[in-house]
């Protein structure tokens, strides 16, 4: 996606200075979908943001075209930050759907857009959602807001050590109680100098330099490859009339939740697969926030007969669960969609979904998009058809599931996880 801010019209009232064209910009921000204004709520700019773009302000004010990459932005703030603060152009990745719809949203605000541009001509975005050499060729400063997961900060160290110019210098931000020792060790992989600014506001900058020269040609550890020969996924990835697989294969990239490792909610859902509906009644099945595309798989594997979509927002999920379906042998019947929260799903289309929903989003504990996604499973449900959830138990799902998807019951519970199956009447 580009996005060429040129002018709507002239705006001579526009102030000229950077720091206070910086102001206007990041205070007119929302966190889209959301308007800001939800006690508790996302907020567009947190000090991060900031105290990033603080830091970055001067090789902002002298970069050259192709010179500035953003990783991991929320809703624009370092993005449309970097091009205000002097920027002629930036590449920024949004892994997920919903941070490229709320920078394409704030983009679509024509003032906002004049404030950015400046007097300058024109200025371009280029949002991409992979993070590879379209993105980060020739990148000499990069903005990284810190994932939580080390091995999605090692996918992108990497990619940048074998992709950016020589002397590229890298400023990774977080708050500082997320931040840990072994994130300076990650960078320090393939940068020969890490250091930390100092803390402000409770957050804090790495500070990445020096491409070490092993780091070029290093192979990449990500995606990386597992196969799973656990009794309960192996048990339900068989099919009513054949034999069981000899091992499922995992591919996942960094960032996708769990890895190539089987996470214990969806073990636990699948010890309740001998109770799924029958191979007669499905003909369309849905893994529903898809991660590595381990339940697509599985589901493609049990019903050799259905057609099924694995969906996520995010697009290393989506690749992930492409390249499990792949591993498997399965991929000419699983469909992986790039979506927010199932949204993109046909209405009463659906047989049977699977869902483990998130109840993070990065650091924050927050319960909105399962919510969202048991609104999208009942919609997407045909009569009669079934959504079978596993979650944590102290969140108690279960009348929210009976509101959006149907009637619930409980099917299985242990120490730390239930099961419920919700039918479409």
């Amino acid at each position: 996606m580009h996005h060429a801010s040129e002018p709507d019209s002239p705006a001579p009232s526009e102030p000229l200075d950077p720091a206070a064209r910086l102001a206007a910009v990041l205070g007119a921000l929302v966190p889209w979908p959301e308007d800001g204004s939800r006690p508790g709520g996302p907020v567009a700019v947190d000090a991060t943001d900031r105290l990033l773009l603080d830091e970055a302000a001067p090789q902002l004010a002298t970069a050259g075209p192709g010179d500035v990459v953003v990783i991991g932005d929320r809703f624009g703030a370092l993005t449309l930050g970097a091009v205000t603060l002097g920027a002629p152009d930036v590449r920024s990745c949004a892994d997920t759907v919903t941070a490229e719809a709320a920078l394409d949203r704030n983009m679509a605000d024509a003032d906002l857009r004049d404030v950015v541009r400046g007097d300058r001509p024109t200025v371009e975005i280029a949002v991409r959602d992979r993070v590879d050499e379209h993105l980060l060729g020739g990148a000499r400063l990069v903005l990284l807001q810190l994932p939580s997961s080390l091995a999605e900060l090692t996918e992108i160290a990497e990619a940048i050590a074998r992709h950016a110019a020589d002397d590229v210098v890298v400023l990774a931000g977080g708050r500082v109680k997320h931040m840990t020792r072994a994130m300076n060790d990650v960078l320090a992989a393939s940068f020969t100098e890490v250091r930390a600014t100092l803390a402000r506001q409770k957050s804090r900058v790495l500070v990445a330099t020096g491409v070490r020269p092993e780091a070029r040609d290093a192979a990449p550890a990500f995606p990386a490859r597992a196969v799973l020969r656990d009794r309960e996924l192996l048990a339900a990835a068989t099919p009513a009339a054949g034999p069981p697989p000899d091992g499922v294969t995992v591919v996942a990239h960094g960032g996708v939740f769990a890895g190539t490792t089987l996470d214990l909610g969806t073990r636990f859902l699948l010890t309740t697969a001998d109770k799924w509906p029958g191979s007669d009644r499905v003909h369309d099945a849905v893994d529903l926030g898809s991660g590595s595309g381990l339940l697509a798989t599985v589901l493609a594997l049990r019903y050799p007969e259905a057609r099924v979509v694995g969906t996520d927002r995010s697009a290393a999920a989506v690749a992930s669960t492409r390249a499990t379906a792949e591993a498997s042998g399965v991929d000419g019947r699983v469909v992986a969609l790039r979506g927010d929260a199932g949204e993109d799903l046909e209405p009463a289309s659906v047989d049977l979904i699977l869902l483990n929903p998130p109840f993070h989003d990065r650091t924050a504990v927050r319960t909105d998009a399962a919510h969202r996604m048991f609104r999208a499973a009942g919609r997407a449900l045909r009569q009669g058809g079934e959504l079978w959830c596993v979650f944590n138990t102290a969140l108690h799902y279960r009348d929210a599931l009976t509101r959006a998807a149907g009637p619930t019951v409980h099917i299985a519970q242990n120490p730390k996880f239930t099961v419920t199956r919700s039918r479409r009447r």
